[in-house]
């Protein structure tokens, strides 16, 4: 198999305007890898490090010359020659590279730019698409190819939109049951919709960080009502052809154990917050709800999993950030039905796979996410679909960013047919 000759980096703009880093990696038969790293807006305290110069005089300290640095002077001279095919090898001769528990030295971006390219690289030289070529790694034998189910978030909160309301994304999401080409259909025709009714409201349409809507409003649930219009508009049924989601990335409206949302005039208690969500998920069809509470209310996870749980799908992200560690206790507790799986929230593609199989086998379901601060690399996507995620969330169908991964999602949906 081919080795790693060449590996070169250099500083990119994601798309929020701020650094980030693109990756080559050339082997020594030719074949290479480009890959770019996101970065996240609404980051947990337990994710791994996303590097950054601190030097105001530099894109306002969050430039990433330091961790190009450190591609450049400490993880290419270490893995030029490896086998590119022995992904294992690299992610771990990079994490010993490092040797700290969150990648704090190298730079997470740095160490998974690099794990990206080399896993294109290898894939290229293999003359496999790279869903393929991933799939190789993964040990679970009774899981089948497919496209996972998209979560479209057409209404963006919390600091993905300014604070217009306090919960991060209001999704819409396709039965599972409908073929991935007509469930993007569905989830841009909704998209649209909403603009319309918003528009006919006198809202201007400004879209968030993941290429939703970012209407102020009276409150969280009054997004969930405009949602609703958005689907009853196009005759779809309610819990039955689509349904709805919520990502309240809770921890950002938590303030010494209580939590402050623009619906409630008073602060609520975890249990409060565990109450006003059952009662959304009886007026909505809610399927879908994501970090409900903050990061460290164990005790609010469990009662909202115990509660709640037969009617939604209660998913762990800033409390898990695609952490083995994390994610154990979240077993332990019973915490969680199912698991956000973000690669540069551990930092290589081999922990990130080692994550899901974890999650798999203890019956969570799989949700393979992007970031907020996106570039157009579609890595993610192939990724999610060798993973034999459930869902994926990539964002509004808007904005390139966003685009490039589920048009690369109806490339692979081409590809299995002919399997």
């Amino acid at each position: 198999m081919a080795k790693i000759r060449q590996i070169s980096s250099r500083q990119i703009l994601n798309a929020k305007g701020e650094p980030t880093i693109e990756t080559t990696v050339i082997l020594n038969d030719g074949s290479y890898g480009i890959a770019s790293v996101p970065t996240g807006t609404s980051v947990g305290q337990y994710e791994a490090v996303d590097l950054r110069d601190n030097d105001e005089m530099h894109f306002q300290g969050k430039g990433v010359l330091n961790a190009i640095s450190n591609i450049d002077k400490i993880i290419a001279p270490a893995l030029l020659g490896m086998e590119a095919s022995k992904q294992q090898d690299v992610d771990k001769k990079m994490i010993e590279l490092d040797g700290t528990q969150n990648k704090g030295k190298l730079g997470a971006n740095a160490i998974l730019s690099v794990s990206m390219a080399t896993a294109k690289a290898a894939a290229r030289s293999s003359v496999l698409p790279l869903f393929i070529y991933l799939r190789e790694f993964i040990k679970s034998e009774n899981t089948t190819l497919k496209i996972p189910t998209p979560l479209f978030n057409i209404l963006n909160g919390g600091k993905h939109a300014s604070g217009n309301v306090n919960f991060q994304e209001f999704m819409v999401i396709p039965a599972s049951s409908v073929p991935y080409s007509d469930a993007l259909s569905m989830g841009d025709s909704i998209y649209f919709s909403l603009k319309k009714i918003l528009e006919e409201d006198n809202f201007i349409p400004l879209l968030g960080d993941e290429g939703g809507f970012g209407p102020t409003l009276s409150g969280n649930q009054e997004a969930l009502e405009y949602l609703a219009k958005a689907i009853q508009a196009l005759n779809l049924r309610k819990g039955f052809d689509v349904f709805m989601g919520i990502d309240a990335a809770a921890t950002n409206f938590h303030s010494q154990q209580n939590y402050r949302i623009k619906d409630k005039a008073v602060d609520l208690s975890s249990k409060d917050l565990i109450s006003f969500y059952a009662t959304l998920s009886q007026t909505y069809p809610l399927l879908y709800l994501e970090d409900p509470l903050a990061e460290d209310d164990w005790d609010g996870w469990t009662q909202c999993t115990t509660t709640i749980s037969k009617q939604i799908l209660i998913v762990g992200d800033d409390l898990t950030a695609t952490n083995p560690y994390r994610l154990q206790m979240a077993l332990n507790k019973k915490a969680i039905t199912g698991i956000i799986i973000k690669p540069n929230q551990i930092g290589t593609v081999m922990e990130s796979l080692a994550v899901v199989e974890i999650a798999r086998q203890s019956g969570l379901k799989i949700i393979v996410s992007h970031r907020s601060g996106e570039t157009n690399d579609d890595f993610i996507a192939d990724f999610a679909v060798a993973a034999s995620a459930d869902y994926v969330k990539f964002g509004a169908p808007a904005r390139g960013e966003r685009v490039a991964k589920y048009n690369r999602l109806l490339q692979i949906e081409q590809q299995l047919k002919k399997l």
